[in-house]
């Protein structure tokens, strides 16, 4: 999901048209109020002067070859953890700025040392492409083998300097307008199925896991949606998510935590590649079902000069790594917040998300879910205190000076700056209990003020995609999905628990009630 995925608009939720494809959107942000038309009228005041900042030297180092990457990959997985990692050195530098070696390290990567950016302040400097370069940095200080990717370097590697760029994003930008009305009715389908899963599981066991049955959910729906077919009326039948955490393995070892023996572990997922072969057969069955899938989003990809054989691994890997991946991780991440939250919260949702919906005919439109501030301030949070994607990268292009809330830093050319983005989005200067999961935070005129903090589609939440940046080119759809899901749940629960574990890409939800609507 990150630099590429699949577009709604961020309030008035809509998908661009094929002519606002070559030339720039200009989208104005209202607050999330059920009604816009009382908006008090804007009050200038006169530009507070900040005090200059001091210019400081970018604390820390990288330690002696090899030792110093192999010794913070061993703090950052095992020793102290992420958080622990990043808020220790905070403390013994006394900056959010600083110097480090980020996984993997060597064998895999043989230049690991950043510039890391841990605030609110300093961390918008990664999207800003006249200042840093994106290319070959989507999982970081290494790139996965393009034999995993028939070859090619996908839009997510790709800088948007490079000619390729500008075409695949507006294939994507293509791809979503085409099919926009298809994407409520069929999550409804896919859903609906899911939580009837869900339901016979918990009448049979006193319990059901959701994850996988929310991934089998998530890929039936973005075939349907997005490329009009079933797979399980195809030879691909039920594989699909199986066969993609296989694949999505095989390109991010380097950077999980499986649960394996610590030395073993570290030995055969962070120290050497694995061998893209073993997966070859895996990858060649879901290309397969997207190129027969694909006919009309291909023959697009001709005209605009991108070969079939190109645009169909961008679109098996824009729909399965971008969306797949960010619906399979930030689900159980939004629902494991809400389930916390506890009965109170879901009988605010389920009220305002009823009276919505029945007073629009009993239908879901986008229309109707800009009705629901609460529901958007909820998904808007979830995104915010625990992004799909928490890491950011870019190199700078040129030497630059980078701004924290205390102090400047000098940055050279070729550079690797890098975000933790859990940081930026919990800054404390800029949250209010930024800890805490506020499910209004985001309401009124104070809330929306707060949005060009929401960083989790590689960019504000204020601002869209272009073929000239590297915002999520689903940024929009990620949101609208995540409306629906919520929308969804609460037309057919009035609450539901759970208990929360781990996996290796987010929280692991058993549901342990769900307790159907009343009326």
């Amino acid at each position: 999901m990150a630099s590429t995925s699949l577009a709604l608009p961020s309030l008035k939720l809509q998908f661009p048209s094929s002519k606002s494809l070559s030339s720039k959107r200009v989208v104005v942000q209202r607050p999330i109020q059920a009604s816009v038309s009382e908006r008090p009228p804007f009050i200038s005041s006169p530009p507070v002067k900040q005090p200059k900042l001091p210019t400081r030297k970018v604390p820390g180092d990288y330690g002696l070859p090899l030792v110093g990457p192999w010794k913070d990959r061993l703090d950052y997985f095992y020793n102290q953890g992420k958080n622990e990692f990043f808020k220790s050195r905070i403390q013994k530098h006394q900056s959010t700025v600083f110097r480090t070696n980020m996984p993997p390290g060597p064998f895999i990567s043989f230049n690991p040392n950043v510039v890391v950016l841990l605030d609110g302040k300093s961390f918008p400097v990664l999207f800003d492409v006249s200042k840093v370069e994106k290319k070959d940095l989507f999982t970081g200080t290494f790139m996965p083998s393009t034999d995993l990717t028939g070859g090619y370097r996908v839009l997510s590697y790709l800088d948007p300097s490079e000619p390729s760029h500008a075409k695949l994003k507006k294939l994507m930008f293509y791809l979503l307008s085409s099919r926009r009305h298809e994407v409520i009715p069929e999550f409804h389908n896919s859903y609906s199925e899911l939580f009837e899963t869900l339901e016979n599981e918990l009448a049979t066991k006193g319990k059901a896991g959701l994850n996988a049955a929310n991934d089998q959910a998530a890929f039936n729906f973005l075939a349907r949606s997005l490329f009009g077919v079933n797979p399980l009326d195809t030879k691909l039948g039920a594989d699909g998510p199986k066969l993609i955490g296989k694949w999505v393995l095989f390109q991010l070892h380097p950077l999980l935590i499986l649960g394996l023996p610590k030395v073993l572990e570290d030995l055969v997922m962070h120290t050497f590649r694995l061998p893209p072969a073993l997966v070859k057969k895996d990858y060649q069955r879901l290309y397969n079902f997207f190129y027969e899938s694909s006919t009309s989003v291909l023959d697009e990809a001709e005209n605009t000069g991108i070969s079939r054989e190109e645009a169909c691994h961008n679109l098996l890997f824009a729909t399965c790594f971008n969306s797949f991946g960010g619906m399979k991780i930030f689900f159980p991440n939004m629902l494991k917040w809400i389930g916390r939250a506890g009965a109170k919260l879901h009988n605010q949702l389920a009220q305002e998300i009823r009276s919505v919906i029945s007073s629009n005919h009993g239908k879901v439109t986008m229309s109707a879910m800009e009705k629901m501030p609460l529901m958007k301030s909820v998904v808007y949070e979830s995104l915010r205190i625990e992004p799909p994607v928490a890491s950011q990268y870019g190199r700078a292009k040129k030497d630059i000076v980078i701004e924290s809330h205390d102090a400047l830093f000098e940055i050279k050319e070729g550079e690797l700056l890098y975000g933790f983005q859990p940081f930026a989005t919990k800054d404390p200067k800029i949250f209010d209990r930024a800890e805490e999961f506020v499910p209004d935070r985001f309401i009124g005129d104070s809330g929306v003020k707060l949005l060009k903090h929401v960083l989790w589609s590689n960019g504000p939440e204020t601002e869209n995609p272009s073929a000239n940046n590297k915002q999520c080119a689903g940024k929009d759809f990620v949101v609208l999905v995540s409306r629906l899901l919520l929308v969804e749940l609460f037309l057919r629960y009035d609450s539901f628990e759970i208990e929360v574990g781990q996996s290796p890409l987010g929280a692991a939800i058993t549901l342990t009630s769900l307790k159907r609507a009343s009326f």
